[in-house]
């Protein structure tokens, strides 16, 4: 058993057409989920949360693991990291100097993902590849690079006159998704947009993401951990931040701060 403050999974995209490497992360310590895959697990909340920013005890989370004053004074559970667009370092009244010079001012890339059905993002350029993974795309295209996050903002809202920015998770954890072409998808929207904003485009190839899944559910029924505390099973595949069971999935990232127990193989009871 181990024992440790959850934390989203850590993603790796392996050369060539392997899939995606997760690594469970309990407060530090790391576990490798790929090859648990077809195995028996059991994650059992104690009923203990802790803010993953301060670590102080807490009883709640907010956003997604943050204690309540850190979502009040953290740059990175500010409004603008939700919405780019509305980015108000030019007035003087950004959280974090350092946060700001560290994630915001650095290249973004806008990009276009099949996550069930095509839908339009932004990230950090340099991270792209775990972002793609994190929301479940099966094929992602980076559209545009940026200077900033804030720029990359405007993007995304003007391409948002024409497509989607939210993930139907449903859709995405299933067998059923059908290739799309991101390229034509691309070519066809750019010229709607302002012309100050296609100077930043970029003429990318698109990338192929595959997941570690056995099988999906028949029917997908989401596990709450607030209302029953162990979600136990064989563990029959992950993709996106879900892990997938038999006949229930789990998004881990929404419990980030909650303290888990972790049994696996021989040692599930």
């Amino acid at each position: 058993m181990t024992t440790g403050i959850l934390k989203k999974m850590l993603t790796e995209k392996p050369l060539g057409d392997e899939p995606i490497s997760y690594a469970l992360d309990l407060n530090g310590v790391l576990i490798g989920l790929n090859a648990l895959i077809g195995k028996p697990l059991t994650l059992h909340f104690t009923g203990k949360c802790q803010c993953i920013a301060c670590g102080r005890a807490i009883k709640k989370t907010f956003q997604q693991g943050y204690c309540y004053p850190c979502t009040l004074k953290l740059a990175q559970t500010d409004l603008c990291i939700l919405k780019p667009e509305i980015c108000h370092h030019h007035l003087g009244t950004c959280r974090d100097e350092s946060f700001a010079q560290n994630h915001c001012f650095i290249p973004h890339s806008v990009y276009l993902a099949n996550c069930g059905s095509a839908k339009v993002g932004l990230t950090r350029t340099h991270q792209k590849m775990s972002r793609w993974a994190d929301q479940g795309a099966s094929q992602a295209l980076e559209i545009a690079t940026l200077p900033n996050r804030r720029e990359a903002g405007f993007l995304e809202v003007a391409l948002k006159e024409f497509l989607s920015d939210r993930t139907n998770w449903r859709k995405m954890l299933s067998d059923k998704i059908d290739p799309i072409d991101l390229i034509t998808i691309r070519n066809e929207v750019f010229p709607k947009l302002p012309a100050q904003l296609q100077t930043y485009r970029v003429d990318s190839e698109p990338a192929a993401l595959t997941y570690p899944v056995l099988s999906f559910p028949q029917k997908i029924i989401s596990h709450d951990l607030d209302k029953n505390p162990t979600l136990t099973g064989t563990l029959m595949g992950i993709k996106g931040q879900y892990v997938i069971f038999e006949n229930t999935v789990m998004n881990l990232r929404k419990y980030q701060g909650y303290e888990i127990d972790f049994f696996y193989s021989d040692f599930c009871p």
